[in-house]
């Protein structure tokens, strides 16, 4: 049972096709900022056609920027800021462990590990079934 569908999630992030990447959330727990966001992907994800021809696999940069969606909801949930925009600022620690492929869902878990006026960072883990795609630790920005 989804937390959000993609109505709700449209209605936080600024986000549209082809570039929203989270299709629903799951879990959404504020008191310990943490939240899980699903990507199904299909082979008509416009990346799959050109990454690579022959062998679609989702791109490393798209992974990350699908968790960083997933952690904008929930930084504007957190901050009570919704529709505001959470910047993606940095990344660090990145790794990617496996192919993500059509027909995959990706599971997106966020945490928050610091939380300033401003500035937050968390770290993210996108799992296909029970083994981890990618990881890593992401910072966002507010403007004023």
């Amino acid at each position: 049972m989804s937390v959000m569908d993609i109505n709700d999630i449209m209605g936080i992030l600024p986000h549209r096709y082809p570039f929203l990447l989270v299709d629903r959330i799951v879990e959404l727990d504020l008191e310990n900022q943490k939240i899980v966001g699903y990507k199904n992907l299909t082979f008509n994800e416009p990346y799959f056609q050109g990454h690579f021809p022959g062998e679609p696999i989702m791109p490393g940069v798209k992974q990350l920027e699908a968790m960083a969606q997933v952690a904008g909801i929930l930084l504007n949930k957190v901050k009570d800021r919704e529709g505001a925009i959470a910047y993606f600022m940095a990344i660090d620690k990145a790794k990617f462990r496996r192919k993500v492929v059509p027909g995959d869902c990706l599971r997106m878990e966020i945490e928050i590990t610091r939380m300033r006026s401003r500035m937050a960072t968390v770290t993210g883990k996108a799992y296909v079934g029970e083994e981890i795609a990618s990881q890593a630790e992401l910072m966002f920005g507010y403007g004023a």
